[in-house]
């Protein structure tokens, strides 16, 4: 294995200090580092300015990675490492390569043989799983359900049915801005029994984590959640 190494570098859930929420190795590593890929590069600035990195911005390098990148140019971004330099991989918020487009960066890493260093850094996924109550033993994380409302009732009477035949916790995001209609869509399909963790703001001051039955749902106010970074886990 020759050249350099990718970093796997975890950034906060939100606007919250690095040092708050990030190892100080993980801190120590990204200040090391003067070539990274990103998402976006002016919140990868900002994300680097508030971890003290010691160089002007100007100085670093920083290559984007995200839904609008083809497929054939993700190689490219990986010739600083064939270079022997260290690289740094950057989400928008949390943990780089889980539901992100960095994970196409990183296969390709290890296709070419290259090291990849995953960092500890907050995930909003596991750490909605960890307080919810629901089963840590077997989960599924399955991203974005469809956004036609006929589609993802049937999808999410799907993952009601895996989870009551393996019992497994489903995990699943939405666009901050329709959280109301999928919580809409689930008090409206699920079983009344089903148990449902509506996990927002993780890690933020706003924070808020709550589980309980559909039929309580249903009978309580909605969460405040529009446009807030929120995580769904359902088990029946």
């Amino acid at each position: 294995m020759s050249g350099g190494t990718l970093y796997l570098i975890p950034v906060p859930l939100g606007p919250t200090p690095p040092h708050e929420v990030l190892p100080d190795p993980v801190l120590q590593r990204t200040r090391l580092l003067s070539h990274f890929v990103a998402e976006h590069a002016k919140s990868a600035r900002a994300f680097l300015k508030a971890a003290s990195h010691p160089l002007p911005l100007q100085q670093i390098a920083i290559s984007e990675l995200n839904e609008h990148t083809r497929d054939g140019d993700v190689a490219a971004l990986l010739a600083p490492l064939r270079a022997g330099h260290d690289v740094g991989l950057i989400s928008e918020a949390g943990c780089p390569a889980v539901a992100d487009p960095g994970a196409n960066l990183v296969a390709q890493a290890q296709q070419e043989g290259l090291r990849v260093v995953p960092m500890t850094g907050p995930s909003s996924i596991l750490l909605a799983l960890m307080a919810s109550g629901l089963s840590g033993q077997n989960f599924a994380f399955h991203g974005y359900l469809p956004a036609k409302e006929d589609e993802r009732k049937k999808r999410i009477r799907e993952l009601e049915s895996e989870s009551r035949k393996n019992r497994q916790t489903q995990l699943f995001i939405e666009t901050p801005y329709r959280n109301r209609q999928m919580l809409d869509t689930l008090l409206g399909t699920c079983a009344p029994h089903t148990r449902l963790c509506i996990a927002t703001d993780i890690s933020l001051p706003g924070e808020n984590i709550a589980t309980l039955s559909v039929a309580a749902w249903q009978k309580r106010e909605a969460p405040d959640f529009d446009r807030r970074p929120t995580v769904f886990l359902m088990m029946a």
